[in-house]
């Protein structure tokens, strides 16, 4: 066997918290994490669409993640922050209950979500990653982002 010496890959991510829960999205799709501010609500758009709002002059659609994720709904907070997000050409603001930090974790720690979690949140899951006392669930936000109301597919009933 070869001796191989094994270069241990790292991602950045901002960890966030919704509700008691601890969330991550790599650093390279996060163009800033602002304060909350009036949003303008926009007819006919999904319940989870909050509005819009104006930040240094483009007009950016904002997501509550509360709403997406079907959680219960809080009041705001001095905590409560709006995390502007792109994903390909998507680009978006997250309302969330706090934004944490910024840290590094091993691109080998990132497991698949567990076959246990179904429905709507697993569309959102790219992955999870047992950080000591810590489990962070990391989006994908293509799917997070989709215009697609997954809550709208069609359960099976058996």
């Amino acid at each position: 066997m070869q001796n191989e010496q094994v270069k241990l890959e790292e991602k950045k991510v901002v960890v966030f918290r919704l509700d008691n829960e601890e969330y991550a999205i790599e650093v390279e799709q996060v163009r800033s994490i602002e304060p909350l501010q009036p949003i303008t609500r926009v007819p006919h758009t999904p319940p989870f669409v909050k509005g819009v709002i104006n930040l240094r002059g483009v007009v950016t659609p904002v997501i509550d993640l509360r709403r997406r994720f079907n959680l219960d709904e809080t009041d705001d907070t001095s905590t409560t922050r709006i995390i502007i997000v792109v994903a390909g050409e998507m680009e978006a603001g997250l309302i969330v209950d706090a934004a944490n930090d910024v840290i590094n974790i091993p691109v080998d720690g990132i497991e698949p979500p567990p076959e246990v979690v179904g429905g709507v949140m697993a569309d959102y899951v790219r992955g999870v990653v047992r950080l000591e006392n810590r489990l962070l669930t990391l989006l994908n936000l293509e799917h997070v982002l989709s215009h697609h109301n997954q809550t709208n597919k069609i359960e099976e009933t058996s």
